[in-house]
């Protein structure tokens, strides 16, 4: 039997003790409403069979790209974008300042595919930080409304992603027709350390946004793999809004436009992309901070409610150790807490790698976690300056 008489005469570790069972409760709670339920999810809570429509009620499609210095990774996906079992689509290209043989292998491959458009650059014309301008020219260059945005680093899985993505389109909503889809982009399996990482990273992040979205409140999503209505894209303003950030064509737009009315999710096996891992940690990093850069934007509610599962797992840990150093409450009561609650992470998350193929990242994942607690604190804390050109 374990004496929790000095435990219980000892306020301060009373309230030590609620806040890990609070801290406890809302990360299992956070872990069942995205990592879980994000995986279990279905189109129209079922099996859909969109892919399988008729040609002839399927709308015309642009694919749009910005590229530069992208020729071994247009040689590589590009052609898996063209060759895509849809009726009618158009793939536009943005060939944006490249000095490597982007320009010569777009050439080539037009000769093959009519239905791929090129828009070279020659000059830098952009007044601009970012990709915005070239992606917005790349859109005003598509002939057709609905528009599918990717990185020509990006593999579908087989020749239905159109199919797939242009379910997200279907789905009911309340008064108003669907203006944005968001998809999901996974990294390919790996068996290096920072092959892992990238993989927990990607199912992590999408989790967070395609959860939120389904909880009523989309906030972003991943220009990897992201639609929405040209004429849409255009009423609202482009990009005018936040032209002066380098980053946030996907993130602040999404932001700043969608709504739980206009705005669904597409993560059926046939509508996800993946990329390949970087190889080095600096690349990765690079990436990671830019995606943070935006997030100043966002106003301060929305701020706290996305960094609250990072600063609620530091309160559950730090409480424990507390808790632990004390030594009134028996250090196998705060161990089970822990248990129990890495246990349900772990259910949880194999339902995303289940999902996305993620391999067995599940099994590591409260390991992985703990990386991240301590790595996005960092990134917080060291904000990227908004002062790079076009870059991937």
């Amino acid at each position: 039997m374990f004496d929790f008489s000095h435990f219980l005469s000892d306020s301060y570790s009373v309230i030590l003790a609620v806040l890990l069972l609070a801290a406890m409760i809302y990360l299992c709670l956070y872990y069942g409403l995205f990592y879980f339920r994000v995986g279990r999810w279905k189109l129209g809570g079922r099996k859909s069979e969109s892919t399988n429509q008729p040609s002839e009620k399927l709308p015309p499609v642009s694919v749009v790209l910005t590229a530069r210095n992208d020729a071994a990774w247009l040689k590589e996906n590009l052609v898996y974008l063209l060759e895509q079992d849809y009726p009618d689509f158009e793939v536009v290209v943005v060939d944006y300042l490249s000095s490597d043989d982007t320009e010569f292998v777009l050439k080539l491959l037009k000769d093959y595919y009519p239905h791929l458009k090129v828009v070279p650059f020659k000059e830098d014309v952009n007044l601009f930080q970012g990709k915005k301008y070239p992606l917005s020219i790349g859109i005003k260059s598509a002939k057709n409304d609905i528009l599918m945005l990717a990185d020509p680093n990006c593999t579908p899985k087989n020749l239905l992603w159109l199919r797939g993505m242009v379910k997200g389109y279907s789905v009911p909503s309340e008064g108003n027709k669907i203006q944005i889809v968001l998809g999901y982009c996974g990294v390919k399996r790996s068996k290096t350390l920072l092959g892992c990482l990238q993989q927990y990273d990607a199912l992590s992040y999408g989790a967070q946004y395609l959860g939120s979205a389904l909880l009523g409140h989309p906030y972003t999503g991943s220009g990897r793999n992201l639609s929405y209505r040209r004429s849409f894209f255009f009423n609202q303003g482009a990009f005018i809004r936040h032209y002066d950030v380098a980053d946030g064509s996907d993130d602040l737009f999404v932001y700043q436009n969608a709504n739980h009315k206009n705005t669904a999710i597409c993560i059926d096996s046939d509508a996800c992309l993946s990329v390949e891992p970087r190889k080095h940690f600096y690349q990765w990093h690079d990436e990671r901070r830019h995606r943070v850069a935006t997030r100043n934007r966002h106003n301060f509610a929305d701020r706290l409610r996305e960094s609250l599962p990072s600063w609620t797992n530091i309160l559950f840990y730090t409480v424990a150790v507390l808790l632990i150093l004390r030594g009134n409450l028996p250090w196998i009561a705060v161990l089970t807490a822990m248990v129990l609650k890495w246990a349900w992470q772990i259910v949880c998350f194999s339902r995303l790698t289940k999902r996305f193929d993620g391999g067995h990242v599940h099994w590591a994942a409260p390991l992985y976690e703990i990386y991240f607690i301590i790595a996005n604190t960092i990134l917080i804390l060291l904000p990227l300056p908004n002062n790079r050109k076009f870059k991937k």
